[in-house]
């Protein structure tokens, strides 16, 4: 490990000495740029002025460090002096565990076997049709490739009708996506995750919801979209897979073609936007009216309601007269003996 040092300029009034005298040596980790320091600590001047004092303890042995890294030996790399720092003693722990190295490839496993090297290539190439030097990666690239490429041959066996320039980028788009599914298994293999080569990914953890679509994917996979495949009984057509499979797809109902349909559209939505106006209902509006008018008319029909109070009058009874216990008055007419 190397240090690159530096020299302060030293002033005498304004910068202290770079010697530090201590009771007993301190110890040094030059490795880890560490320096431990055993002596007390001046407890009077610790008490008196807690910050200044730590502060200058901390100068002092900063200037015992840098001293003994001045003694390593030094070389001079252009305009900088490094030092070569040593080995370090202490080991300082970790958070996490050490990171483990990255599993091997298919391809770095095969050329380990076969000792293949791999060897550094330049990032230009020279085109003899372009005459100019090409990048081997980058939009660059594809820029010289489609300058290069501006005709294109029809095959003998070839569509004359089918376009070359479409069918090369298609092909490299399988390409791609072939290099992709290729480093996730790679990622699979590593984790020690079984990945088989298709239906689905995993029949332990699969739900009977993933095989029933897996079915009908499979199915759908024909030249006629599944419509001769024959079916099991009572099975159930899967939800959600119409957007993968168009043979399970539905009709959509579409609006007739002939006669002016979508100018007959058109002019109702003109319609609806510009008569801001509610349309009225004449039945229900009548409706309504001659039902208010006979509610008046029976309310001003009926008589008013006399109200009966709660309280007797005092002609209905009578108080009995002495103590003979009789009672007169009261519906019944008559009235009754106590004895």
């Amino acid at each position: 490990m190397d240090m690159i040092l530096t020299k302060p300029v030293v002033d005498g009034q304004k910068y202290k000495s770079i010697e530090v005298h201590k009771l007993i040596e301190l110890n040094y980790d030059l490795g880890t740029l560490l320096a431990e320091d055993t002596n007390e600590f001046d407890v009077h001047h610790l008490r008196k002025d807690k910050n200044d004092y730590l502060l200058q303890l901390s100068r002092d042995n900063t200037q015992l460090l840098i001293n003994q890294i001045w003694c390593l030996p030094t070389e001079r790399i252009e305009d900088a002096i490094v030092a070569k720092l040593p080995i370090q003693k202490t080991r300082l722990p970790r958070m996490k565990h050490i990171p483990k190295p990255r599993p091997l490839t298919k391809w770095e496993q095969f050329s380990k076997a076969k000792g293949i090297v791999k060897k550094k290539k330049a990032k230009l190439s020279w085109d003899e049709q372009l005459k100019k030097w090409v990048p081997l990666f980058g939009y660059k690239k594809t820029q010289a490739e489609r300058e290069k490429d501006w005709v294109l041959e029809v095959p003998a066996n070839a569509n004359p009708m089918e376009d070359q320039f479409e069918k090369n980028i298609q092909a490299k788009s399988e390409r791609v996506a072939k290099n992709e599914l290729q480093r996730l298994r790679n990622i699979a293999k590593s984790k020690n995750i079984k990945v088989p080569k298709v239906g689905v990914s995993n029949s332990e953890v699969s739900s009977a919801k993933d095989l029933q679509a897996a079915v009908t994917v499979a199915k759908a996979s024909t030249a006629s979209l599944g419509k001769f495949q024959k079916e099991l009984p009572k099975e159930k057509e899967a939800k959600g897979v119409s957007d993968i499979t168009p043979g399970a797809s539905r009709k959509r109902k579409m609006p007739p073609v002939l006669g002016d349909v979508e100018k007959r559209e058109n002019l109702a939505i003109v319609d609806t936007i510009l008569n801001k106006r509610p349309k009225l209902n004449i039945e229900k509006a009548v409706a309504r009216h001659i039902n208010n008018e006979q509610v008046e008319s029976s309310s001003m029909d009926r008589p008013k309601s006399v109200k009966k109070s709660g309280r007797k009058s005092k002609d209905n009874f009578k108080r009995p007269k002495g103590n003979s216990g009789q009672r007169t008055g009261g519906k019944s007419g008559g009235g009754r003996k106590r004895r």
